[in-house]
């Protein structure tokens, strides 16, 4: 964690701090940024639709009572920015945040995606004292999410040749986020975050097979073919949709260049793919 944050933290007596809003707050980022603020002692609510004050993005109605009293808000849309309607939704947020008075809003972005920018610019322009996180794909979606169950199988099997990705931490994007929410000289800046190496699905998936001992290959299939695995697994048409257009469309090289964002707001390296990769077997997440 950035020890910026721990200092910008401990000039607040505990009765000055105002709670931060986290939208998504169980999520990979979510519960992660969660996590480590209650660590500095900065109290937090969660915005969901089971939440003590219920968040819907579908329902305006429940938003109001949620910024109510907050100092920043952690912003993540679910599914997912490139679904029609996420950018309206971002900019209606924004804009009823400022209005409210909560000005620091950090939002996760994703890179690469053609109408995630739209909701960047949704952001810009609600006048909010805003900081973008624009991040590649996630180590953890192999563990916490829709592959863990492939690695578990001892078959991963996407649309994705032999493109590398420059894959990124959630405990990276956790402490930029923090930093942007409780530090100075995060305001106004686009972090474009990856991890310090590019890997390929097939390269990914044999170092997940080396820390975690099990036997497990990469299987390149094709577009329909993911469609139809996905349908088989009831899994809902607007993220088969999203999934596909993901490894489709994104995941053309155009992300492979690595950045510099994390080292800009942390002042330190990213996490390597193989250090994410010991800590999960570690763990024993990939256990049987």
């Amino acid at each position: 964690m950035n020890e910026n944050a721990q200092e910008n933290v401990n000039q607040e007596s505990a009765h000055e701090r105002k709670p931060i809003l986290i939208l998504g707050g169980t999520g990979k980022t979510g519960s992660r940024v969660a996590m480590r603020l209650t660590q500095l002692g900065v109290p937090i609510r969660i915005g969901s639709r089971s939440g003590e004050l219920p968040f819907d993005w579908e329902d305006q109605a429940t938003w109001a009572a949620v910024l109510q009293g907050v100092s920043a808000v952690y912003i993540t849309y679910y599914p997912d920015l490139a679904l029609p309607g996420a950018a309206a939704a971002i900019g209606a947020f924004a804009e009823l945040a400022v209005s409210r008075g909560v000005r620091r809003l950090v939002l996760l972005s994703g890179r690469g995606e053609e109408e995630a920018l739209l909701s960047e610019q949704a952001l810009r322009n609600s006048g909010a004292d805003w900081t973008i996180l624009r991040a590649s794909w996630f180590c953890q979606n192999f563990s916490e999410s829709f592959l863990i169950g492939p690695v578990m199988s001892g078959t991963v099997a996407l649309p994705a040749a032999d493109v590398a990705e420059p894959f990124v931490d959630a405990e990276d994007i956790a402490d930029v986020a923090v930093a942007a929410l409780t530090g100075n000289g995060h305001v106004g800046q686009l972090y474009e975050l990856t991890g310090p190496r590019a890997l390929t699905f097939a390269e990914a998936t044999k170092e997940i097979a080396q820390a975690s001992g099990r036997e497990v290959r990469y299987v390149q299939v094709s577009g329909e073919q993911f469609k139809s695995m996905l349908a088989e697994e009831h899994v809902p048409d607007e993220i088969v949709l999203l999934l596909t257009d993901l490894f489709t469309k994104v995941l053309d090289g155009r992300n492979s260049h690595l950045t510099d964002g994390v080292k800009r707001a942390l002042g330190r390296e990213p996490r390597d793919f193989a250090e994410y990769a010991r800590n999960t077997a570690a763990a024993g997440v990939w256990r049987i």
